[in-house]
Parts: structure tokens; sequence; C-alpha cells
């Protein structure tokens, strides 16, 4: 296909100043189980190219799903036409340094490819996974997902960069329904489908599958008869499966830079962080360590170049606490004078890439668990992500998780139902007290973080320990 592109990018006759031909295939399927019997088996194919092209500073998009010379020569004159549209009403100039040369591949880790099972055999698991989930009676319902995505993905320009990307990706969900006359309760293996990664079945059919999934039935069970969470300032706990979305909503977006330039308002929202707080701001303790780091082996959204061809590095977004770079591609750097990353990003062939977040990590301490509990007298434990709702500005949020247990006296005791926290963002992290070592650390990821108009939903990762943080408001579900 490079040579291919080659090809079709030589023969384009635009007076551009650079042009970039990104292709892109991808096949999905989507398997789900709801109380053994079989609801969704399903695939799908997308494949097409995106051309670019940088004229008097401007960029122009034009995709094109006909894979032919003409068809390119067609999106190629659209884009071109975009951008001199655009150049009457210049506000920001791009520089070709936005686009440089790059030459390389990246390919997936992979120890057991998709079809190492036939789909009657996945069917047959998550049929089996729906059925071990009902303990009891009281099981009203069960679930079971499993989606799988190959994407192969082809860049090529006219300031030689050539780039071949093989990516696999697994994303797996369970979860149990439990009642008892009024009270609901629902279990799910860490949030709904955060058990997504970069490889094959090895991440569906795991070693401890069949203990996790009567776990999960019976952990739904034990939240019927569980105290409410009580409602009080206390230490709070989180568990890597809810660090996942508060490291996403409270980090990761308000750091990009479309965000904090205004881009984005009137869909996403903006941000709290400004222009001027880079290498400035207190953003939490100094335990806060985040990193953007693509190159993290089976991490969902790893990649060693991004979709505009800049190399993926590992960069500190947050060192011990002080914010230093934003998720900015080459493009946004250029324009704001701030640091950046390898974060330009599209969903598909037919979208633009835009600054994304890919794999946003909290770097572990040096606390076991057992270590962390034991130095709490008071406190609460949660796992798993329910709900969230957080201000257009990724200022004030709260959460809601599935699983809870108090801490009394150095020890995780009674377990608690309907376990919720709200905060705001610089004092919630300013909190962080404690963070656990590498032991405690685990990493998720969500295949539909979505932004952008048209939207696009995209693969992130977030890696975390265990992490404490000190006087939250708890409450419980009937607040």
């Amino acid at each position: 296909m490079i040579s291919e592109l080659s090809h079709f990018l030589n023969a384009i006759d635009i007076p551009a100043d650079w042009v970039g031909l990104r292709a892109m295939k991808e096949a999905s399927t989507t398997r789900s189980v709801r109380d053994s019997i079989p609801e969704t088996n399903g695939s799908s194919m997308t494949q097409g190219v995106m051309v670019e092209v940088l004229v008097k500073g401007q960029i122009g998009y034009a995709a094109t799903n006909l894979l032919t010379l003409e068809g390119i020569r067609a999106a190629a004159q659209t884009a071109y036409q975009q951008a001199i549209a655009a150049s009457e009403w210049n506000i920001y100039s791009t520089p070709l340094s936005a686009r440089p040369k790059v030459v390389g591949q990246y390919v997936s880790p992979l120890a057991k490819p998709f079809d190492a099972l036939s789909p009657g055999e996945i069917n047959e698991i998550l049929v089996k996974i729906t059925r071990e989930l009902k303990v009891s009676d009281q099981i009203v319902q069960t679930s079971a997902t499993a989606l799988t995505t190959e994407t192969e993905t082809w860049f090529v320009s006219s300031s030689g960069s050539e780039v071949y990307q093989h990516f696999f990706r697994i994303g797996t969900d369970y979860s149990a329904t439990a009642q008892e006359g009024s009270v609901v309760q629902r279990r799910s293996n860490n949030g709904w489908l955060a058990s997504c990664y970069q490889g094959g079945l090895e991440y569906f059919i795991t070693p401890d599958l069949w203990s996790r999934v009567q776990q999960i039935g019976t952990q739904a069970i034990e939240l019927l008869t569980a105290e409410e969470c009580p409602n009080e300032a206390t230490t709070l706990v989180l568990a890597p499966d809810q660090m996942l979305l508060q490291i996403h909503e409270s980090v990761g977006h308000p750091l990009e830079l479309d965000r904090i330039l205004g881009d984005e308002r009137n869909y996403a929202g903006g941000s709290f962080v400004k222009l001027k707080d880079f290498g400035n701001l207190v953003y939490g303790s100094p335990l806060m360590n985040i990193t953007f780091d693509p190159t993290v082996s089976g991490e969902f959204a790893s990649y060693s170049f991004d979709d505009t061809g800049a190399p993926a590095t590992r960069e500190y977004l947050i060192k011990e606490g002080i914010l230093q770079r934003g998720l900015g591609s080459l493009e946004s750097q250029a324009r704001t004078g701030v640091k950046g990353v390898s974060c330009a990003r599209a969903s598909s062939w037919n979208r633009p890439p835009i600054d994304r977040m890919a794999n946003l990590n909290l770097e572990p301490g040096d606390k076991s668990f057992e270590e962390l509990i034991a130095g709490i007298d008071q406190g609460v434990y949660m796992e798993s992500n329910r709900s969230w709702s957080i201000d257009d500005q990724r200022h004030k949020f709260q959460f809601s998780c599935e699983y809870a247990k108090r801490i009394e006296n150095g020890k995780l005791t009674t377990t608690l139902r309907n376990p919720n926290y709200r905060s705001i963002t610089p004092q919630f992290w300013g909190g962080l007290v404690a963070v656990g070592n590498r032991s405690t650390w685990q990493m998720y990821g969500t295949p539909m973080c979505g932004k952008g108009e048209p939207n696009q939903a995209i693969t992130v990762g977030h890696g975390s320990p265990i992490a404490v943080f000190a006087n939250i408001e708890v409450f419980g579900g009937g607040e």
C-alpha cells in the first residue's frame, strides 16, 4: 500500500506546500450475550484515504473511499480549494515544521490471534460467562461482550514520510445485576467496557477468567445487603479501574490544547487551565506524576506515530505536581508556544486528526496495597466507575462507583453500596497523599472517548496504581 499511495501522491498536481495521504483499513467484530441468549454477532469493515494539504499556511482536508488515482486527485483538489478558501480568513498559519518527514512502523503485540477461536467458540464462552455469573436466583440479569478491531494505517507525504502501523485491539465486558425487593445493584468487571487492550484473545481467555466471573456474581449479591456509603469527608482510596476515569476526565480533557484555545467549547467544552499555567500551575501534590506514554506494550492507545506522522515519545505532563506540557499536536504547539506531545489522532479515514489523549498514566509510588491501607485509620476504598458528572471546564466533578469497603484501623472491613465522591480538580489532586507501587499498577482503556465536530470516538488507555486522597467528600446513593 505504501508504494501505491506514493504513486498517487506523485500524480497529484496541485500547487500545495505539502501534501499527505493517510489510508486506513479497519475490520471490527461485536459479540454480546444477555442471560445466556446471544444478542449481537456482527462484523464490519471500512477503508478509505484522507488527503491533507498545506497551502498558504492553511490546512485543507478531503476524504475518499475511491482508492483510485481519480478518486485521490479529486479529493486533493477539494482539500486544496478548502485551504485556499480558509486562507482568506487566516488567523494562524501552520508552519511546514508541523508536518516533518518520518519513516517507520508499529505492530501491536499479539500472543493469541483473533481467529484462534471461531465466532461460535467465542459465543459459547460468552454464554458460559453469563451462566456462571448467575450465582443465585437474586441475579436477575447477566451480560457479556467481546469486541475486536484490526486496523492498518499507511501514511505518505510530499516531505518523504512513509509510515505503516498495524493495531490489534480487544475489549471485553461482563456484568451481573442483582435485586432484592426495591434494592438493585450491578457489578461489572472493572466498570463498563474498561478491560480494553492492544493484543489478542489472551486478554479474553485470561488465567483468572472464571474465578473473576464468580467474584463479580458474588459481589453483586453482597451489595444487596451492604450498608450505604456514609456521608462524610474522609480519606478516599481509589482502585486503578476507577483511576481510569478520574485521570481521563480531570487530567486528560483539561490539558487538550485545542480545548484551552476554545476550539472545542461549542461541543465538548473548555478547560480551567490557561496557556500561562504551563510550567507554573500546581496541579496536585508532589506525588502526582502523570505521563503521556504511547510506548507501553499492550496499553490500548499505544503507537509509534500519531496521524500526522509525529514520532511518539513518553513525556511528563505533570511532574511532582507541576503542570509541564499539554496534550497538543505539533500544529497546536506551534500555535500556542506550549510544549505538547504526539497526539494528533483521527478516529477513522474520513476524519481529520485533532488533539486527543492516548495513554495517560499515573506513575507508581513506593507502597504496597497492604502498606497503603495499614496507614489509614478511617476511610473508604472504591472500585469500578458507575457514573460521573463534570462541568464543561473540567473543574467540579462527581463520580459514582460500583463497590466500596470501609477502612477502619488499617483494615478493609464492611462492604458499602452506592459509593460516591465529589471535589474540585486542583484540590482533589492536591490531596494525593500516597501512591501504590508497581505491584498495584494496572492499565485499562475505553474505545469511545468522544470529541470533535463531526464527532470522533477514539481509543484511550489509562494506567494507574492504587491512589490515596485526603479529606474528600464521600456520600451515599440517597444524596
